[in-house]
């Protein structure tokens, strides 16, 4: 068997697993109160159990168990002490999601948690190692920045999930999207020789993957089951973990053969709706005086809905388009001659994604409109 069949294979124990364990976490979540309550600021309008971030855990954990007996898997998982220490910070970050979810914890107390998540990375090895800049070439991180880049890394990427989360199926959709390019992609990457066959990134991939599919069907809308902060955040420390390890390995020698300015750009393209997101949430509530955990109704697919879409269309769309971004990652690395057109295809979604979000022009937008009322209740 191929190395992408084993990981098919194990993709999809993760997603059967986590598709039984949805409604025994559903009960015990409604048994404990363990619930999103409807408020203004949430699309929702019935209580909802948590319990979702429980069942991708259990899902996950006992398909890395099921990796660990394959021989192919096992070999990547022996090779260092990554694995493990994956395993621990998702456990953290887990803990953290759920405490958050039963009483919205502090600022201050919730970047403490994903510091620690992110530290765990660090010494267990699961972290970058190289990053290219553009026009820079590559630059070797030493051990005094690398604690600080692991912990960005981890901070950025759970909270840009955390922040999609707003949507049924919207966050899981996304991330299953990324995390199976991802796993495509580090295949390909061993294939070339670009990557080791021991590099765990493409199994947390794989992993990641299955048990976003497997929560789709109890939390596409209208959803019986959400992931709470403790499903949100554990994904994103996934993702972080796994883009690290692909991105911030690959080899010099990898640019001549795809994705203009590789790999720095993969995981913001792979992830760019909930990065996107994340970005125009920072400014505009930097703009309006407001902590960037303060939550609103202004992102993405709340803007989607306003235009009129439903709820099941508007998460399609935003799907769509992380399938395009991750198009975009996966056909240079299939057919080379496509990175002629790369720089041109990046500009036009660029320009779009800025036209189409941007909060400066949306406010401008809005107080044209308004002023446009006043002009005309006056006449």
């Amino acid at each position: 068997m191929n190395a992408l069949g084993t990981y098919g294979i194990i993709a999809l124990i993760g997603a059967l697993v986590t598709l039984v364990c949805n409604p025994p976490a559903r009960r015990i979540a409604l048994a404990v109160n363990y619930s999103a309550q409807p408020d203004e600021r949430k699309v929702h309008l019935v209580v909802t159990p948590y319990g979702g971030g429980g069942a991708m855990f259990v899902g996950f954990c006992v398909a890395l168990v099921i990796a660990f007996v394959l021989p192919a898997t096992r070999a990547v998982i022996e090779s260092s002490h990554e694995m493990l220490g994956v395993l621990l910070a998702a456990g953290v970050m887990f803990v953290v999601g759920v405490v958050d979810d039963f009483r919205e914890m502090s600022a201050p107390a919730k970047v403490a948690g994903q510091v620690l998540a992110a530290t765990i990375l660090y010494f267990s090895g699961c972290t970058m190692y190289q990053l290219k800049l553009p026009f820079a070439g590559f630059i070797v991180l030493g051990p005094s920045i690398l604690p600080v880049i692991t912990a960005i890394w981890v901070f950025a990427l759970s909270n840009a999930v955390n922040l999609i989360d707003g949507l049924d199926g919207l966050a899981a959709g996304i991330v299953a999207i990324a995390s199976g390019t991802l796993c495509v992609y580090g295949l390909r990457l061993e294939d070339l020789g670009l990557l080791p066959a021991t590099n765990v990134g493409p199994l947390i991939a794989a992993l990641t993957f299955g048990i976003c599919v497997g929560f789709l069907r109890d939390n596409f809308h209208p959803a019986k089951l959400f992931m709470g902060d403790a499903g949100a955040l554990m994904l994103g420390l996934l993702m972080s973990a796994s883009t690290m390890v692909i991105g911030g390995r690959t080899p010099p020698a990898s640019g001549v053969t795809f994705f203009f300015f590789a790999p720095l750009l993969i995981p913001v393209f792979i992830l760019g709706v909930p990065l996107t997101d994340a970005v125009w949430a920072f400014v505009r509530r930097t703009m309006s005086g407001q902590g960037f955990h303060t939550p609103d109704k202004n992102h993405i697919h709340h803007r989607l809905m306003r235009l009129g879409h439903g709820h099941r269309r508007t998460v399609i769309i935003l799907w769509l388009w992380s399938a395009l971004l991750c198009g975009f990652v996966l056909f240079p690395l299939f057919d080379p001659r496509t990175n002629v057109f790369l720089p041109l295809a990046i500009a036009v979604l660029l320009i779009a994604l800025f036209t189409w979000s941007s909060p400066v022009l949306t406010r401008r937008r809005r107080m044209e409109h308004r002023r446009y009322e006043k002009e005309e209740a006056h006449h």
